[in-house]
């Protein structure tokens, strides 16, 4: 079992930047894949931004030059540092763990994040 624990989401302005964290427990050691999705009201799950092992990461293009996803290993914590953001970036983010980027089957309880005009 693998708990995910995400923390800060907020409220910010257009242009402004948040960091997420989200701190993996549990039996994490062949969990590869860390990454990011986010859902909007009314719109499906969509995948964010993911990283695998030493591998370089994955963007969503609507992210691209925006936002960065990192981990420290030695604290089984990724982040996705956020910035510039829009008000189409405002959704409920979830952390996600898995062996490989195709199988994400580990899943944070989600944070809001809210970004005004």
């Amino acid at each position: 079992q693998v708990h995910l624990a995400e923390s800060g989401g907020g409220l910010v302005q257009a242009g402004g930047s948040l960091r997420l964290s989200c701190a993996a427990s549990g039996r994490i050691e062949f969990m590869f894949a860390l990454g990011w999705f986010r859902q909007a009201p009314g719109k499906k799950r969509e995948i964010v931004a993911a990283t695998y092992s030493g591998d370089r990461p994955i963007y969503a293009d609507s992210v691209k030059g925006r936002f960065t996803i990192s981990r420290d290993n030695a604290k089984n914590t990724v982040y996705l540092q956020m910035n510039s953001l829009k008000p189409e970036d405002t959704a409920v983010y979830y952390c996600a763990a898995g062996p490989d980027l195709a199988g994400f089957n580990s899943w944070g309880q989600g944070t809001q994040v809210t970004v005004s005009s």
